[in-house]
């Protein structure tokens, strides 16, 4: 079988099917009140390695690169990415997504793959505002009013952005390792040496030096980072190299050298993201039905599940994924990712 998403010769399974197959198999939960559990069919991880053909649209400052599978006329779900990863985080989970009926879209972000800036002018802005935006372009451009949003990492954040801001485009919301919005002012206050050290790299970002290694070592410091997030994840050097390709983006390292530098006020932002950037150094509450999960190998920094679950106001559920699951946890465990997707759209 061809490990490539072409969803024109693919059987759809539906969500009427694999509701059946579920009762017949006992496996539909309560959980879920008002519609019944759809079961995710098991899947390896790694069982695709390519998306269809990709796709661009001009969205905002940015003309965007995306992979996108399922049915046009389905419920959309939106996935977001992380640093240093890239949509295929997703290739696994977006199939199964497809075949219960969703239309799925994955952007690459701003300083990944195919999505460029449409003008040299445009500041390589990477503060948490300037990709929320790009996201909420990205959606107006599809012309797509709501999504379930899922994510990780600066996805993740962004996700949480979406949902907490722009609750009426956001039908619900996955969000691994939590509530991820952050702020200027909060990150001025020192954490413990311990947490200090674990964001060794975002103190590496704030020298020239560290500038100028990223530059030079892109490929090398990604997947020493890999390594380090996700520590029992035997992941293949086809594996990586598929996503390191998304760091060639000729923006890449001035777009993650200014996220993390602007996080630690070291950097400006651009004005018209202020009034946003006051709204989420607030940080609101989600409303919006959602499930939050973390591997139980997470090498990343990440709070812990008891921090966020107040800042979740609506229909809300925390998963723990066993198994050495560390920070890609899409990647690392699809089976659990896309579960979470279809079960939160059920609250």
């Amino acid at each position: 079988m061809s490990s490539e998403i072409n969803l024109q010769r693919r059987h759809f399974l539906g969500v009427a099917a694999m509701t059946m197959a579920a009762a017949e198999f006992g496996l539909a939960s309560a959980a879920a009140a008002q519609s019944p559990k759809v079961v995710v069919p098991a899947i390896k991880a790694g069982t695709y390695t390519s998306f269809a053909a990709l796709k661009q649209v001009k969205a905002g400052a940015l003309n965007v690169g995306y992979a996108e599978a399922g049915p046009a006329n389905g419920p959309v779900v939106l996935l977001l990415h992380g640093w240093p990863y890239d949509i295929y985080s997703f290739v696994d989970v977006a199939p199964v997504l497809a075949d219960a009926g969703y239309r799925v879209l994955i952007p690459y972000l701003r300083g990944y793959g195919t999505t460029e800036f449409l003008s040299a002018d445009t500041p390589r802005n990477g503060q948490q505002a300037a990709i929320a935006t790009d996201i909420i372009a990205f959606m107006d451009a599809l012309k797509i009013e709501r999504a379930v949003i899922g994510g990780y990492d600066w996805g993740g954040r962004t996700a949480d952005i979406l949902a907490a801001i722009w609750p009426e485009r956001c039908n619900a919301l996955v969000s691994v390792s939590g509530y991820l919005i952050g702020s200027q002012e909060a990150n001025k206050k020192p954490l413990p040496p311990q947490a200090e050290l674990s964001w060794w790299y975002q103190f590496y970002f704030a020298t020239e030096r560290g500038r100028e290694g990223y530059q030079a070592n892109t490929h090398d410091f990604a997947k020493l980072i890999w390594k380090l997030a996700s520590p029992q994840w035997n992941f293949d050097d086809a594996t990586f190299d598929r996503s390191a390709k998304a760091f060639e983006n000729p923006d890449h390292v001035a777009i993650t050298i200014h996220n993390y530098r602007w996080r630690l006020g070291l950097a400006d932002g651009e004005r018209k993201h202020d009034e946003l950037e006051m709204k989420l150094a607030a940080f609101p509450a989600i409303a919006v039905p959602t499930i939050t999960m973390e591997g139980d190998a997470n090498g990343a920094p990440h709070p812990d599940p008891s921090a966020y679950a107040k800042k979740f106001t609506g229909r809300y559920e925390h998963r723990t994924i066993s198994g050495g699951i560390g920070h890609n946890l899409p990647q690392e465990a699809p089976q659990a990712f896309a579960q979470a997707i279809l079960d939160v759209d059920r609250f």
